[in-house]
């Protein structure tokens, strides 16, 4: 009876325990992965995976570290820890965060079934360019699954943002003002709707891709540039999701910081003013992706990606300005959260330097 009401369940608090325990099983199935290919690199000729297989290893590491790990981390955590920041009972569609979960659930194992298959998982690599990616150089099913499970998991993620952005804007406790949100609450509402910005292009691309692949639809042919489209429409997505990925660790940072540093945020409505420049800028940077095609204008996605460094540095210095003349106390969380800042640093500095 426990677990019928678990699989039932439209408790947000569940719902997020789910999202969480399933987004770190697919982590456990992409670090086998991971260590499977770093073997086989440990030295020339150890052949422990056939070319193919490598192949589709790193494929479908990509593929489940970023959308079936890090993207469903951001709907657990947001799950457990929004309505609650909020004064929410609950989230405002509790089925449909329940639906948005089983295609997230079921559209990842779709795609992850794919090793099941003969010829094994896709292989094209988790960015699935074209012409790579076609009937002809990627026959089999794998890829088929791959395609189709990453559109029903993407439906999924669009749902849980509609369910976010709804809960955020009209369920807020009397007195709740926008700007007297957490600032955790604020990055969950721009994540969200950088989610309904990005998923809908890769469902298109996705849906497009299969077409190709089972009705001859030519519309991502080399010949007619449809290699270059696919790289457009899937980085439309791809750097928008690095955001995606990025913003709600950012508002648990900004959540952990200053209780450790026992002083209230240094800066607030400078950081969410910084958080939505972030947002903004996010869906202007993709085709930095694509600096080496030789089809894109490379003065604009140059400074674009420069410009997305300011607000992000915006950020970092709140950051420090929280910890500064604080009374600081570095347990557990407070480590992990000096450890990001000096990784992110370092980090962020690399993109500056591969923006020129």
């Amino acid at each position: 009876m426990r677990h019928l009401k678990w699989l039932t369940t439209t408790d947000h608090k569940t719902i997020g325990t789910l999202y969480l325990v399933t987004s770190f099983a697919f982590f456990l199935i992409g670090g086998v992965m991971a260590l499977l290919m770093r073997a086989e690199l440990a030295r020339p000729g150890l052949q422990i995976m056939s070319n193919e297989q490598f192949n589709q290893a790193f494929t479908m590491h990509g593929t489940i570290m970023l959308l079936m790990f890090a993207t469903p981390l951001f709907a657990g955590f947001t799950n457990w820890i929004m309505p609650l920041q909020i004064g929410a009972p609950d989230v405002a569609f509790p089925r449909l965060n329940m639906f948005a979960y089983w295609l997230y659930l079921f559209g990842s194992t779709i795609a992850v079934g794919g090793f099941l298959t003969p010829s094994g998982a896709a292989d094209f690599g988790w960015f699935a360019y074209s012409p790579l990616s076609d009937a002809v150089r990627s026959p089999g099913i794998g890829a088929d699954l791959w395609i189709m499970g990453l559109a029903f998991s993407g439906f999924g993620t669009i749902l849980g943002a509609v369910n976010f952005i709804t809960t955020i804007i009209c369920m807020r406790a009397p007195g709740m003002t926008m700007f007297r949100m957490p600032i955790f609450v604020w990055n969950v509402l721009l994540t969200a709707v950088l989610v309904l910005l990005a998923f809908p292009v890769l469902a298109a691309a996705l849906f497009a891709l299969e077409a190709d692949r089972k009705f001859g639809a030519h519309v991502f042919d080399a010949a007619n540039g449809g290699a270059l489209l696919w790289q457009h429409l899937f980085w439309f997505f791809g750097h928008p999701e690095v955001y995606i990925i990025a913003l709600p660790f950012f508002g648990i940072i900004s959540e952990v910081i200053p209780v450790f540093s026992r002083k209230p945020m240094f800066g607030y409505m400078g950081l969410i003013g910084a958080t939505i420049a972030i947002a903004g800028l996010s869906v202007t940077v993709w085709a930095h992706h694509m600096y080496v095609t030789g089809g894109v204008l490379l003065p604009f996605f140059s400074f674009m990606t420069f410009l997305i460094a300011v607000p992000t540095g915006v950020k970092f210095f709140n950051w420090i300005g929280t910890m500064w003349k604080g009374s600081l106390s570095f347990e557990t969380p407070m480590l992990w959260a000096t450890g990001f800042l000096i990784t992110f640093t370092f980090g962020g500095l690399t993109g500056v330097i591969l923006a020129s």
